[in-house]
């Protein structure tokens, strides 16, 4: 039985792939056939209904086409609509008459069952001879709360007498009673208070669309001219007849109706009146009856047979999954215990996840949070202080994870940072470094406008993290056993030690070769925008190769040097010109001061990490120089460091949020 199980569970040869395919799209369309053909099987019925026949031509008048139940007139009999329903077309005008009052009916929407109407005594004009407000039969029809339209209030006959002089009255209208010009304004629901002090003899209340109460009151657009349109815009309704039950008989292919006799709901059929619905167990319906509840029966059945087919689908998909991944932990479990026995004494400490959340007291202190997880601060058993990084929770970062490891388990450099041990349990993954008191570079970084103290870096300092990140970099580059290109340069992965020495970090995008390999596969390589390379998006810039490592430390260059609040980096990184376009004009063209506090020595470290910036982010690989020519022009003199070419393009806006873009490539590394 576990045998036959296991076979079950073996996913199928690929010959067979198609072949299995076509059976089940096949099966699959044989049964949804037989369902609709089960469903449409023709009821046992008499000749047609005539009132079914009746009912079934629609009214007709103006712009009004399909109209039906429970509206009747014209050709269309009382029975095939409701009572207070009917609509009378004259001249082609559909006319409604509810409580005595004829409404001009604009609109029918049969789905939510609304009519939009407007006051036919108020159509052509507004000067009505009668005054009344506008009133419905609450128990066939309601004002919609969906339409949110609006009442006015229009006033006749009115008089000044009790306002002080001068004082005007508002949203004026015109009328003409017996050749006597009167005075006459309206009012809304938002304009209430206007008016307050006029006597009037007669007023009136009249919905309108809520947009065209707006524009009359509005004092940019208010006149009395838009007052007809307003009222011919109209107002929506609601009707009610025997809601419930229409539904039902229209469910059952019938119309629905009105009995006069019985003065009741009516569903009319094909092949007679019915009660309700065309199913209905009435006498000489008991075939019908037999015939729909097989159906049911059969509709039933093919249901639950189909929700079997795909609960069982799901839960086969759910354990093949598992074994899946439990097959994937497997292969990276002996990835780790190849990784150690490789390294042997030379390998970090292994932790198990329970050591783990002991040196961080249960990560009660968070240091930060990045893109690949949640950095927290912990003590080992000796005492030493260490930074504890938390990999979020994936099924796809096993090989993210154990890169990183291997990478910085080879390097060993005053300015790449320590690796003292990791912690790999299932998904849980954690890597243990040294902890660096200053955190990381970004925060020392001001932003122009700046009034943090905390953030501001004397230039001596400055210049010593860059020549420091150089170093490392060269390190990776060129000093290391194992080369590796690096892929995230950028301030959020540099720490700072107590004395501001620089250690890079986050090696969990970098790449490791050979020193004679010239080709590497880099499938998923990312970064992070405004620091990655040209090339990395497109190969016509070039092959990808540590040179993109350079064009980072170069955006990151002039970050650092372009964010202090000297005067001219200021002004251009307020601006929306590209960031290191209007330093290569204030620097590399034009010969004035980049800060008048600033002293000549401070003023030449500036100018010549801006111009080390500028080479680095040249746009050709080839045209930026390795880390090695980078750590020798920031030693150097300024004067030995030649004019750079303009880049003619480059990544996104430093200035703005950052995020991790993923690429996926195969690219030559060129060494």
């Amino acid at each position: 039985m576990i045998l036959a199980f296991r076979k079950f569970m073996q996913p199928p040869p690929p010959s067979q792939i198609p072949k299995m395919n076509l059976k089940l799209e096949q099966s699959f369309l044989s049964l949804i056939l037989t369902v609709l053909m089960l469903i449409r099987i023709p009821s046992y019925s008499s000749q047609n209904d005539s009132q079914y026949q009746t009912c079934s031509q629609p009214f007709q008048c103006g712009s009004l086409r399909e109209i039906g139940y429970p509206f009747w007139g014209g050709n269309r009999p009382v029975s095939c609509g409701y009572p207070g329903f009917q609509i009378n077309c004259q001249s082609n005008i559909p006319l409604l008459n509810i409580s005595s009052t004829f409404y001009r009916v604009l609109n029918v929407d049969k789905t939510t069952r609304t009519l939009r109407i407007a006051r036919e005594d108020l159509w052509d004009t507004i000067c009505p001879t009668l005054f009344f407000n506008t009133t419905l039969n609450f128990s066939l029809f309601d004002f919609s709360s969906a339409a949110n339209d609006q009442n006015i209030t229009l006033y006749y006959g009115c008089g000044t007498n009790q306002l002080p002089p001068g004082t005007p009255v508002p949203f004026q209208f015109s009328c003409n009673v017996n050749g006597v010009n009167t005075l006459n304004f309206y009012t809304t629901a938002e304009a209430s208070g206007q008016g307050n002090g006029v006597t009037c003899s007669s007023n009136i209340y009249v919905p309108v669309n809520r947009r065209a109460a707006r524009d009359l009151t509005n004092l940019e657009t208010a006149s009395a001219n838009l007052l007809p349109d307003a009222l011919r815009s109209g107002f929506t309704i609601q009707w009610s007849a025997n809601n419930d039950n229409c539904n039902g008989c229209a469910r059952s292919g019938g119309l629905c109706g009105y009995n006069e006799g019985t003065t009741a709901f009516a569903c009319y059929c094909t092949d007679r009146v019915h009660e309700f619905t065309c199913d209905d167990s009435r006498p000489g319906n008991g075939s019908r009856k037999v015939l729909s509840d097989l159906q049911m029966y059969v509709i039933i059945g093919v249901s639950l047979g189909i929700a079997g087919l795909v609960i069982s689908s799901i839960i086969i998909f759910y354990i093949r999954k598992q074994f899946k991944l439990q097959e994937a932990d497997q292969k990276s479990k002996q990835n780790i215990d190849k990784f150690l026995l490789s390294h042997g004494s030379l390998a970090p400490k292994r932790y198990n996840y329970r050591e783990i959340k002991k040196i961080t007291n249960s990560f009660a202190e968070k240091l930060g949070k990045g893109g690949y997880g949640i950095v927290y601060k912990g003590k080992l058993p000796n005492g030493q202080l260490v930074a504890v990084k938390v990999l979020t929770e994936t099924d796809n970062n096993t090989e993210e994870f154990i890169n990183e490891v291997a990478s910085i388990s080879r390097t060993s450099h005053v300015n790449i940072v320590n690796l003292l041990g990791f912690c790999y349990d299932r998904k849980k993954r954690v890597l243990v470094y040294e902890y660096m008191p200053n955190k990381s570079l970004d925060k020392f970084i001001c932003k122009s406008g700046s009034i943090d103290p905390g953030c501001q870096l004397d230039w001596e300092t400055l210049y010593g993290i860059a020549v420091g990140i150089a170093r490392g970099l060269e390190y990776l580059h060129r000093g290391c056993n194992t080369r590796i290109v690096h892929f995230d340069i950028k301030p959020q992965n540099i720490l700072l030690d107590e004395e501001f020495c620089p250690k890079i970090s986050d090696f969990g995008l970098a790449k490791l070769f050979k020193k004679k390999q010239s080709i590497i596969s880099m499938l998923g390589a990312r970064g992070t925008v405004g620091y990655i390379a040209p090339e990395v998006f497109s190969r016509n810039f070039g092959a990808v190769s540590h040179k993109s490592d350079v064009y980072s430390y170069g955006m990151m260059l002039l970050e650092m040097a372009g964010a202090r609040n000297f005067d001219k980096i200021e002004a251009i990184q307020s601006s929306e010109d590209y960031f290191p376009d209007k330093i290569y004009e204030h620097v590399a063209l034009k010969n004035e001061k980049l800060d008048d506090l600033m002293t000549e020595e401070q003023e030449e470290t500036a100018r010549k990490m801006l111009l080390v910036g500028l080479w680095c982010i040249q746009t050709a690989p080839s045209d930026r120089p390795a880390m090695t020519k980078v750590v020798e022009m920031l030693e150097g003199s300024l004067e030995s460091i030649k004019i750079p070419p303009k880049p003619f393009l480059s990544s996104p806006k430093l200035s703005g949020p950052q995020f991790s873009s993923s690429v996926s490539v195969d690219v030559d590394i060129e060494i």
